[in-house]
Order: structure tokens, then sequence, then C-alpha cells
């Protein structure tokens, strides 16, 4: 055991080993695309729905500005005014508030799936301890993060220096414009380089987003022998199950004897094969096999015959033939009709009659 546990882990992680770590909350992510397509996304809508939200927003600072709709000086009017302009505001704003709301659901469900676990939330004392928050503020992948957010901070600088840059020469022209044109072309500048920054930042999301993806699947790597402990797991202990089989044959084969007990005859090889008829006319449309064995299997049945007191018959092509072509439970096939009604016949008599049939 002492070998095992500094086993290099080099097996993929089991289907088990994966439901495992996602119950509990371990799942290969990014935090910043979720934050990056809510924003696009909320800037996309503010961008097809300005001019609905604008013109709502500007009809309530009117209203607000001149309370043209306050009569005299009732409090409850005013009241009244707040009331209408805050829902006014909440219908202008919800469009916007809707696409960011599922854009943050389906950017989840995108990295994860549809998981829901309570243990990453669980208070640990480790997460408050300062020395272990000492090592994981200067473990691996806490530097690995710094040198990630400095990359995406000198990409995403760059990008928009670039776009900044690309604007200026547009500033000239601005003296010529009116006010509205001139907060009109800005936003609209404004816009465009939180776009680029934006899609740069997406580009950068998706390859933190592969790294993530490889160093879980590194994370969750299983030694051989933790492959062959799950399998065990899994498939059960090859000793228990070998026990089991051998508990399900031995009353598979008490069963057999049973109803050997119970048999109309048993057709002899007359040594090496050995079966057992039983046939009841109101429940059968044919005779059906209720045992049949082998070597020794057939001596146990002959015994068990003999002390019941059924009849025995030799008849080595019908034995055989039965043994061969009936299983266990089912009925004999019509080729076989003509030979075993002999038998039964010869049984009946024997026993002097034919009720026995009716049974």
């Amino acid at each position: 055991m002492a070998d095992e546990s500094f086993e290099e882990r080099t097996e993929k992680a089991t289907p088990r080993k994966r439901e495992e770590v996602r119950q509990k909350g371990e799942v290969a992510k990014t935090r910043e695309l979720p934050a990056m397509a809510v924003l696009l996304s909320g800037a996309l809508a503010l961008a097809a729905l300005g001019s609905f939200t604008y013109r709502e927003v500007s009809g309530i600072t009117r209203r607000l500005l001149s309370f043209s709709a306050v009569r005299g000086d009732g409090l409850g009017d005013l009241i009244l005014v707040l009331e209408d302009c805050v829902g006014t505001l909440l219908l202008a704003l919800s469009p916007v508030f809707a696409v960011v709301f599922v854009t943050a659901v389906l950017s989840n469900v995108a990295q994860v799936g549809a998981v829901l676990s309570l243990e990453a939330v669980k208070p640990k004392f480790s997460k408050v301890n300062p020395v272990k928050g000492l090592v994981r503020l200067f473990s691996k992948q806490s530097l690995m993060e710094l040198f990630k957010s400095v990359l995406k901070l000198f990409i995403i600088g760059i990008v928009a220096y670039g776009s900044v840059r690309g604007e200026v020469e547009g500033l000239a022209d601005l003296g010529d414009m009116d006010p509205a044109s001139v907060a009109l072309h800005s936003l609209w500048s404004l816009f465009a380089i939180f776009l680029k920054c934006g899609l740069a930042m997406m580009v950068l999301v998706a390859l933190d987003y592969a790294f993530q993806r490889w160093e879980f699947e590194k994370r969750i790597r299983m030694t051989r022998q933790e492959v062959k402990e799950e399998l065990k797991k899994s498939e059960g202990d090859p000793l228990i199950k070998a026990r089991v089989r051998s508990i399900q044959r031995e009353m598979a084969r008490r069963r057999m004897m049973q109803a050997v007990a119970k048999a109309d005859v048993v057709i002899t090889n007359p040594t090496h094969v050995a079966v057992a008829l039983s046939y009841r006319s109101s429940e059968m449309k044919a005779p059906q096999l209720v045992a049949k064995g082998a070597e020794k299997m057939a001596e146990k049945i002959r015994e068990v015959a003999r002390k019941h007191g059924v009849p025995m018959v030799e008849n080595k092509p019908l034995a055989r033939s039965l043994y061969t072509l009936v299983d266990l439970g089912q009925e004999i096939p019509g080729t076989l009709y003509q030979a075993v009604a002999e038998v039964l016949a010869y049984v009946y008599r024997l026993k002097g009659g034919l009720d026995h049939r009716k049974e």
C-alpha cells in the first residue's frame, strides 16, 4: 500500500469518478465567461433597445422635473407619480435585465451543465485558516491566475489603446456638430471601444477555458490501482460474485430436485443422462421438462426418483434428444410428441390407469 500512494496518476477519470467530483461542485470552468457574456449581452441589448429605453427614461425625467402631474401640495399625488415613474423605468429596463439574466444562466450551463451542489459553499475551517490561506496565496495555481490576469490586462490594454487612438482622429469633427450629435457620436465611440475590448476578452476567455479544462482533466486523473478498485466496486468482487453464482446454482439444483419428486417419469440414457418430465392435461398443452442432468447430476436425479417412487424408463435416443433440445421449464417440441406419448402411456399403464393425466 505504501507504494500505491506514490503511484503516478496516468489513467483518465472514470465516469463514476467524474460524477463524484461533479457532485462536489468540482467542474472545469472559467469565471470570466459569465462576466464577459453578461457585459456583452447587456451592451448589445442597450444598443438594440436604446431608442426605446431613451424615450421612456426621457419621459420619466421630464415628469419628475416638471411636477406637472402633481396638483396642489398633496403628498399622495407625489407618491403616485413616483410609483408610476418607477414602474415605467422598470418596464423600460426589463428587456435588458431579461437578456442579461438569460445570458448569465446559459453561460454557466454551457460550461458545467445543469449541476446543483452545496458542497462548495459549506463552511470549512480550512478556508479561514491563515496558514493554509498563505499556502494557497503562493501556490502554483495562484501564481498561474496572477500570470493570466496580467496577460489579460496587457492584451486588453493594447486593444483599448488601439481603439481609442482610432477614435481620436475624429475628435476634430466634433466642433461642427450640435450637442445632440456630439453625445450620440461619443456614445457610439464608447460602444465600439467596449465591443472591441469585449471580443478580445472573449478570445482570452476561450483560451482560459481550454486551459481550465486541461488542468481539470489532469487533476482528476486516477492511478491504475484506483481504477481497479473502482471497477471492483462497480462490478462486484469476483470472489463474492462467484459465491453468489454458486448459491444460485445450488438453489436451482434444489428446486429441480423438488420437481423430480413430483415428476411423472424420468427417462435415462441409462447412466450418462437423465431427464424428468411432468404432464398435467388441465394446465399444459404438452409434457414439460422439469429436470435434466448428465453424469453426477443424472445419478442424483435417478436417486431422487427412486426415493419418491417416480417411474424410470430407459430410452437412449429420447433421453439424448430431450437433454439437448429442451431447456428446463420448456414444453417438449412437436417432433418428440409420439415418442414421449408412448413412454407416458407405458407409465400410466404401470400405475394402473389414466386418472393421473387429469390431476
